[in-house]
């Protein structure tokens, strides 16, 4: 007998094995056999899949491989899953998978963040880059300022909009697909923008900008989910600096734009697409696929195509509800979430009072550093690196908190428990949160021609400072907090605060006009102080609001 022929019969022994054991959900195989049989069966698998001819020998042979191989759990198919007999589910081959992202190199998984973070940078920039373009643009539409700032705005009501719709399509095509495709949407429609005749054109093309800019966003947070698990994601911050880095450096490009008089201010436009193809062509060379679904229904459809058994599938192949049913679902579950769960209520109410905050707050530099101080509209642009500072001072937290999650982590164990609650993810908005109305207050009352303009400066590095902790800790306990529900939830937030901002950026001037610097700038600090205890109330009681939550597992 040839070593084919033996291979041949160990597996048909091993199909044997198996019918003997019908309605088993475990591999037959303890784990060091399979282990010891995988490493003999890989290396013979071309030959394996054609010992004999026909389906019916190819089917045999496949369905032993299969349950030979690690990673294949074999069960009855349920009545609701369509089909009947048995399923061989493909999962990753224990916790060190190579195939599996975590376990990829740090080298990749932080190029593979880089990358991710470059996509919410470009989006960001396009947010605000146009704002500091409002004069020439509505002189050259024959509008007013108000009514220019449009443009701003409609782009960040499409932001909000698109968060809906990231989900079910990254879930069903994967992270890339979602990536390429947007963002070369996105590009398409600020091209539109850039060439625009008419305000109308003007403002139509911005919302859809938004709009598709948004989903490879929204998707960012997945992709950083795919690769870092909870710990790790502590440490792997700058996705939220990146975030918040493109709405703030914006205006700095965009002011020397606009006060170039070699080219036009519709190189707000142009030149926020070829950031922005920049980053489209790395993402479309050089990033991979990181949705596990996704990988694990690529190896399903190799070990299918290499066995002839078309019973290897990937869990989501099996389970996966049609596409517009979970399309519907997920449009539905946001708005079902801000309706009933207290935590996404108070954290999208606080969220939005930060980023009306924020945007209200930026289109104040015209009036402090232009009107008071009196610098050109590049310099003005400039001034906004005092936030971007503040926003790199958040650094230093990250190891603090980093080392107030290990002491968490010790003490979960002690107590038979594999995970920490997720309100220490609040340790860092409880650091930041009084920093914003601090911030406001120092800024309003200290902006007069006759004190230095390095006071205001100062106070927008608190005001960095105060957003980003604010952001980090608000996202990462609403990921740990909803789980598997947690992009519902975040779709939500991201909706409501990009809608109520986009907003804001209309009434912001006329506040900044009616009311002058120092009112505007005190309405705001009274409004976010009233928020500030809201961390700390979620830090005390949260795991309280938790138990009673349908969608937020309890301790």
């Amino acid at each position: 007998m040839t070593d084919n022929q033996h291979h041949h019969h160990g597996l048909e022994e091993e199909e044997e094995k198996y019918d003997a054991s019908a309605g088993r959900n475990q591999l037959p195989l303890n784990s060091h056999d399979t282990e010891a049989r995988q490493e003999e069966n890989n290396g013979d698998l071309s030959r394996t899949a054609t010992t004999k001819s026909g389906r019916s020998g190819l089917s045999r042979s496949g369905t032993a491989l299969g349950r030979i191989l690690t990673g294949v759990k074999v069960r009855k198919r349920e009545g609701h899953e369509g089909g009947e007999g048995n399923v061989f589910i493909v999962d990753f081959q224990g916790e060190k998978d190579e195939l599996n992202p975590h376990n990829w190199s740090w080298g990749a998984r932080l190029y593979i963040t880089f990358l991710v973070a470059s996509i919410g940078f470009v989006v960001g920039v396009a947010s605000s880059i146009d704002s500091v373009a409002i004069q020439p643009a509505s002189q050259e539409f024959g509008i007013s300022e108000v009514a220019e700032s449009l443009a701003t705005g409609l782009y960040l009501i499409g932001f909000g909009a698109g968060a809906l719709f990231a989900g079910p399509f990254s879930e069903t095509l994967g992270r890339n697909p979602i990536y390429i495709v947007t963002l070369l949407v996105y590009m398409a429609f600020l091209a539109g923008a850039g060439a625009s005749q008419t305000y109308t054109q003007q403002f139509a093309t911005r919302f859809f900008a938004g709009f598709f800019g948004s989903t490879p966003l929204t998707c960012a947070g997945g992709s950083l989910s795919d690769i870092w698990n909870a710990s790790e994601r502590t440490l792997i911050y700058f996705p939220h600096l990146q975030l918040f880095l493109g709405p703030i450096l914006g205006p700095v490009i965009g002011g020397f734009i606009v006060q170039s008089s070699i080219i036009s201010w519709r190189w707000v436009e142009w030149i926020t697409i070829i950031m922005s193809g920049l980053v489209w062509i790395l993402v479309f060379f050089t990033l991979p696929e990181t949705f596990p679904p996704i990988l694990l229904k690529w190896k399903a459809a190799h070990l299918r195509s290499i066995t002839n058994d078309d019973r290897y599938r990937a869990e989501a192949e099996v389970r996966m509800d049609p596409f517009f049913t979970r399309l519907g679902r997920a449009c539905y579950r946001p708005f079902l979430l801000t309706a009933t769960e207290p935590i996404i209520i108070l954290i999208a109410l606080y969220l939005t009072v930060v980023y009306i905050v924020l945007f209200t707050f930026l289109d104040g530099y015209d009036f402090i550093f232009g009107e008071i101080h009196g610098v050109s509209i590049g310099i003005q642009g400039l001034c906004f690196l005092g936030i971007a500072i503040g926003l790199f001072l958040a650094t230093p937290l990250v190891f603090v908190v980093r080392r107030i999650a290990a002491k968490e982590m010790q003490k979960a164990k002690e107590n038979g428990k594999d995970k920490v609650a997720p309100e220490f993810r609040l340790w860092f908005a409880m650091f930041g949160a009084p920093a914003i109305p601090i911030s406001l207050f120092w800024m309003g009352w200290t902006s007069y021609p006759n004190i230095s303009i390095w006071s205001p400066l100062a106070a927008s590095v608190l005001f960095g400072y105060g957003i980003l902790c604010i952001f980090i800790s608000s996202y990462q306990y609403i990921i740990d907090a909803y789980e598997v529900y947690a992009a519902s939830a975040l779709a939500s937030i991201t909706l409501i605060r990009y809608v109520a901002a986009g907003g804001m950026t209309i009434v912001g001037v006329p506040f900044y006009k009616n009311l002058g610097v120092h009112y505007t700038c005190t309405i705001l600090a009274c409004i976010s102080a009233v928020m500030v205890p809201v961390p700390y109330v979620f830090f005390l009681y949260g795991h309280k609001i938790r138990a009673r939550s349908k969608y937020a597992p309890s301790d």
